[in-house]
């Protein structure tokens, strides 16, 4: 492959750049619960067990796919309660305990000062929970704010990935091809939606357990990633073999 201009480097937020989806699903689960006893359906998901279901996919997403699973109603309305009652829930356990993924910050920092590539955040939680998070671990300050997606709020009509759309929007509004743009993704669904987007993607399975990697180094790449790290350290690495055409 012949050597790549990247200009724009596109980061998912939750387990990719912070340590959020276990506090996160904990509070999912108690609404997820809440809604099946509410049917009178005797199942009841711990956040581990939602985590593992429907790993990458947003709140609003989780609860289609359980309405789905367990053949339930709900109209938009209750939705919609649902949705804002687990930001808020979310929200305030990312407040008290959310921590960075081990070495992102280090590459943020060198990255932001180097200002040779555009940074972005693009993710499919709420707006207001990615903001709450990067806030709350300092790294507001590398993101503008104008270049910060929620595939949950950024959009006309509220998405989830694996859908590309999130993406799509992202580049459109930074004014980027995907050719020049790079992916960073821990998740089956976010790999597929930057992978579907026509962005270069690299996987990252260092938040998951020692345990778990391999089989997620497996599932990033049958999603579309062309090379995945297990460290932070192997970042400036990956994206160089990408420079250069060697990924």
């Amino acid at each position: 492959m012949a050597p790549r201009k990247i200009t724009t480097i596109l980061f998912d937020c939750d387990n990719t750049l912070v340590l959020s989806e276990s506090l996160a699903f904990e509070a999912c689960a108690d609404l997820a619960n809440e809604i099946l006893a509410s049917r009178n359906i005797p199942d009841r998901y711990t956040g581990p067990q939602l985590l593992s279901e429907f790993v990458g996919q947003n709140f609003r997403g989780m609860m289609v796919s359980l309405k789905a699973k367990y053949k339930y109603d709900m109209g938009d309305a209750e939705l919609q309660e649902y949705v804002s009652r687990e930001e808020d829930r979310v929200i305030a356990k990312l407040r008290a305990a959310l921590q960075p993924c081990e070495g992102v910050d280090d590459i943020l920092a060198t990255l932001h000062a180097e200002r040779k590539y555009t940074l972005s955040v693009v993710s499919s939680s709420a707006l207001r929970r990615v903001q709450a998070s990067i806030e709350k671990v300092g790294q507001d300050k590398y993101f503008d704010s104008q270049s910060v997606f929620s595939a949950a709020t950024s959009l006309e009509t509220p998405t989830s990935k694996p859908d590309p759309a999130v993406y799509l929007h992202a580049m459109k509004v930074l004014g980027k091809g995907a050719a020049e743009c790079v992916a960073v993704e821990d998740s089956r669904s976010g790999a597929t939606a930057a992978f579907r987007a026509g962005i270069t993607t690299v996987g990252y399975v260092g938040s998951y357990s020692v345990e778990e990697r391999e089989k997620m180094r497996k599932v990033l790449q049958d999603a579309g990633c062309g090379v995945v790290m297990e460290h932070w350290g192997e970042f400036w690495g990956v994206l160089e073999g990408i420079e250069k055409g060697e990924v």
